[in-house]
């Protein structure tokens, strides 16, 4: 990492505490003008500037940002990079999307160079949308995760990732076994996690795609090596809820089935959890695994709709992060996700505040990664990631936004009418790692 000092100066917003948990006003920090000092990777300075400045060294450059508005950057708990050349594939619901588009665009991925070239497309677009953390599922090819990985480390940017484990109901190609995904994942994890800003996510697709044998394999991973996270798929479709029912009938449930192979607890992330019985979200909480919130993949397959008021009003919340789900989800802009977990919540009859949106895709995104103690908010000691949203970055945004005042509004409004047009710079790891074209002599 650079020794190099990169200092901002714009508005700028930040989290004093969890706006579930708070009045969403006492939880956000929201600076007029402010200061952002990073060195050595991390965030050593945050505050007015008016504060901030005296204690600069006068030779000390500052990148200041009119019309902009710095925000953490943004965390994506949940996205398939191989599924980024089908984007926009529809018309069917989730398994037969998963055998029509999926499954054949994976079979590539055995091929390490096609694999880099995709991973180099999706790492670029995750910077121009201003997303700095990602929890990224490959193929069941180790090639794709080490594809991944290998582009993914001189970014800079935070990336967990995995293979995925499937030794069953799926085409001839995209299948191993449980001891040979044992083995590949192990290597992996020993090649790959912890090194610089990669981590390793233990990863079988989904229950249906996993025999017992492998469940049970995918277990032993995550508890014998410490840090690793979970991840996988929950209660996505009606379909895909009674296939499991069907293949597992001495379990309660889809959570049942997770639980009785030890794959519940701090540290799992399970995508979706549309269909859910209150004994599962019961024993989802208790065991503190994270729930992925993936509106625009939901709205694309017609899979349903998340219920996070139930997820969070209860005695113990669920920790829910907000993702974007490509492929089956339609962006990688976690301002227009914001803005589709918003049109969500209204249809489930509970309006879901602008700066909870926000949370969901900064701080509260890394609370269900486990990682709040490195990413997810300004604040010193943690990361030096960082986005500039730009407020005028298109004719519409810029003039609603004349007629608003208070920051509430402000998030609002970007998150309804904006998108990766609104990034103007990304910040990871305290570098600047992209920053858009006709301004890139600013920060440099």
């Amino acid at each position: 990492m650079s020794s190099m000092t990169t200092a901002i100066r714009g508005a700028a917003v930040a989290w004093r505490d969890d706006p579930f948990v708070v009045p969403p006003g006492e939880a956000l920090r929201f600076e007029r003008d402010a200061v952002l000092v990073m060195r050595d990777g991390h965030i050593e300075v945050f505050g007015p500037a008016d504060a901030v400045l005296p204690r600069l060294p006068q030779e000390a450059p500052v990148t200041r940002y009119e019309r902009s508005l710095i925000v953490p950057g943004f965390v994506d708990c949940h996205v398939h990079y191989p599924q980024l050349p089908i984007i926009g594939a529809g018309g069917h619901p989730l398994l037969e999307w998963l055998d029509r588009y999926t499954f054949p665009a994976e079979q590539a991925f055995a091929d390490e160079g096609h694999a880099r070239a995709v991973a180099r497309s999706f790492l670029r677009e995750l910077m121009r949308n201003g997303t700095t953390t990602a929890a990224v599922f490959c193929t069941v090819h180790a090639a794709s995760a080490e594809a991944l990985f290998a582009e993914a480390a001189p970014t800079g940017l935070r990336i967990v990732a995995g293979k995925c484990l499937m030794d069953r109901n799926v085409p001839d190609g995209l299948g191993d076994t449980a001891q040979r995904g044992y083995d590949e994942s192990n290597a992996l994890i020993d090649r790959w996690h912890g090194r610089g800003r990669l981590g390793y996510a233990v990863t079988p697709r989904f229950v249906a795609s996993s025999s017992p044998a492998q469940l049970e394999a995918a277990s032993a991973l995550w508890r014998e090596h410490p840090g690793t996270l979970l991840q996988s798929h929950l209660s996505e479709n009606v379909e895909e809820v009674a296939w499991v029912r069907r293949l597992f009938p001495e379990c309660a449930d889809y959570v049942g089935v997770f639980d009785r192979f030890g794959l519940l607890g701090r540290g799992a992330i399970h995508g979706h959890g549309i269909h859910l019985s209150e004994r599962e979200r019961e024993r989802l909480a208790e065991t503190a695994t994270a729930l992925a919130h993936c509106p625009t993949s939901n709205f694309f397959l017609g899979s349903g709709l998340f219920d996070l008021a139930a997820a969070k009003r209860r005695r113990i919340p669920i920790p829910v992060g907000l993702a974007t789900d490509v492929g089956a989800g339609t962006t990688l802009s976690m301002i227009a996700t914001m803005g589709a977990a918003a049109r969500v919540a209204q249809l489930r009859g509970n309006p879901l505040h602008p700066v909870q949106a926000l949370w969901l895709a900064t701080a509260g995104a890394a609370r269900a990664l486990t990682l709040e103690d490195r990413v997810g908010n300004l604040a010193v000691g943690l990361e030096g990631d960082a986005v500039v949203l730009d407020l005028a970055a298109t004719p519409l945004l810029e003039e609603r936004l004349r007629r608003v005042e208070a920051i509430d509004d402000l998030l609002a409004v970007l998150s309804t009418v904006g998108d990766d047009r609104c990034v103007r710079a990304t910040y990871a790891g305290g570098m600047p790692v992209w920053v858009r074209g006709e301004r890139a002599a600013e920060a440099q």
